[in-house]
């Protein structure tokens, strides 16, 4: 049980933590972590590392394949980013959250370090690459059998990049954070690359042609064993089924049936058979049937098309570019039966909003556009002209914050419901800042 002196220090370790760069601050380089980790005795490579980068599915994948692991007898350390709601998401012990005696623990250890390697570099270390430290020495702490670690940003000179994994995940490449990893799918490929190991096994998602190119010549370059969606595995059968799907899948080693997935979407059975793909190559045999069915049936991935209300229906999903935004709306169309959807869209300025909002616009029968509270929030205003644009101006409202839109998406829904035969709903994205708080806003509503 965490006492009130320990939510203190945690909250005061993360305001330390928010004072150095941000995330979206970047200096391409590993040379910071590489001098951290160092200093700190390398505590990545206490532990075989599996490692996940991509565009799309990488949280989720990671959640999976930790499911996976844990399910099999492993003790497991898992980091993934951003966080929804608590920074202590970002690293898992067997499945669950750092506690903040853990927490608080790890950062006792690693504090004096951050400020000498700071003294000798030219940038300091950033948020990021002291988060990443600090699962590495958790997770070393523990210790943990299996560490599953989730790229942040690119690949190449993301500070996870000094793991040495036994097993690198590339999940779909789509076009995101193209200011900092190329304007082509080519070029951000070859920088999502560069987490492959030499003589390492490579999970591949499918992937777009000019992906697959780069990615094969990577993994010939470095002499490594490829397992490739479609190929060597395979979703075979996906049956809709209640709170998720069915799915038989083709696995590196053999044929896995009846795996119920407590998850909605094509996209989430194609990120089962990936995850499933690098527990086999991990362990170079079959898995044990019953405990891959018992790893994927406590699968859960928060924020992502996440049922958080009935009556009316309230779905959150994180999607934040248009690849994310077609995963959405074909779910929406194919495993729900909604009369009608009132969409509530926060976005941030950086990202596609028009690609994304062409995405949507053909299942989102009503839009309410607002802002979240980050500072790289679009402008409810910009927003609202651009969603003009592709839905009209009869189909398009707008609410300055992100709670009076959700309360108003509720009011119209719940309206059209006592009046209607069939159902609607309310569905919120555009971002993972603003699916965490839409978790604690609908937590609020109900608690209400």
């Amino acid at each position: 049980m965490s006492t009130p002196e320990d939510l203190q220090a945690l909250d005061l370790i993360e305001a330390a933590l928010l004072k150095r760069w941000p995330e979206t601050r970047l200096e391409p380089s590993l040379d910071r972590i590489v001098a951290l980790t160092f200093v700190l005795g390398d505590p990545q490579l206490t532990y075989p590392t599996i490692h996940i980068a991509g565009t799309n599915g990488k949280t989720t994948t990671s959640r999976m394949i930790d499911s996976l692991m844990f399910a099999l007898g492993y003790r497991t350390g898992r980091f993934t980013s951003p966080h929804l709601e608590s920074f202590t998401e970002r690293i898992s012990i067997n499945g669950e959250p750092i506690s903040p005696e853990g927490m608080i623990a790890a950062y006792n250890d690693i504090a004096l370090y951050l400020d000498l390697v700071d003294a000798k570099q030219p940038h300091p270390i950033s948020f990021f690459e002291a988060v990443t430290a600090l699962a590495f020495v958790a997770f070393a702490e523990f210790p943990v059998d299996i560490g599953i670690i989730e790229a942040g940003m690119g690949g190449e000179w993301d500070a996870t990049n000094v793991v040495q994994s036994q097993v690198s995940v590339i999940t779909p490449i789509g076009l995101d954070h193209t200011e900092y990893l190329g304007e082509t799918i080519e070029e951000i490929a070859l920088t999502k690359s560069g987490i492959i190991k030499h003589e390492s096994h490579v999970v591949l998602a499918a992937q777009p042609v000019e992906a697959a190119t780069v990615l094969t010549a990577k993994i010939i370059a470095e002499s490594a064993i490829p397992h490739r969606e479609g190929v060597e595995f395979s979703v075979a059968r996906r049956d809709l089924a209640v709170g998720g799907q069915v799915l038989t899948i083709n696995g590196i080693y053999g044929e896995y049936t009846d795996i119920f997935l407590p998850l909605y979407g094509a996209h989430q059975a194609s990120n089962a058979a990936v995850a499933l793909a690098a527990v086999e190559a991990f362990a170079g045999v079959k898995l044990d049937e019953d405990l891959v069915r018992q790893g994927f049936a406590t699968v859960e991935s928060p924020g992502r098309i996440e049922v958080l209300h009935r009556d009316p229906t309230v779905i959150v999903d994180a999607a934040h570019n248009p690849h994310g935004a077609s995963a959405l709306a074909k779910t929406l169309q194919t495993e729900f039966d909604f009369e009608s959807i009132f969409g509530v869209l926060a976005i941030l300025g950086d990202k596609d909003v028009d690609g994304v909002l062409q995405e949507l616009e053909p299942v989102i029968d009503r839009l309410i556009v607002t802002q979240s509270t980050s500072t790289r929030a679009m402008p409810v205003e910009v927003l609202f002209e651009k969603a003009v644009k592709v839905f009209g101006a009869e189909r398009v409202f707008q609410e300055n914050d992100l709670r009076s839109a959700i309360t108003y998406a509720l009011e119209q829904c719940t309206h059209v419901n006592q009046v209607s035969e069939g159902v609607s709903a309310v569905v919120v994205t555009g971002s993972v800042v603003t699916a965490g708080e839409t978790r604690s806003i609908m937590r609020k509503i109900k608690g209400a």
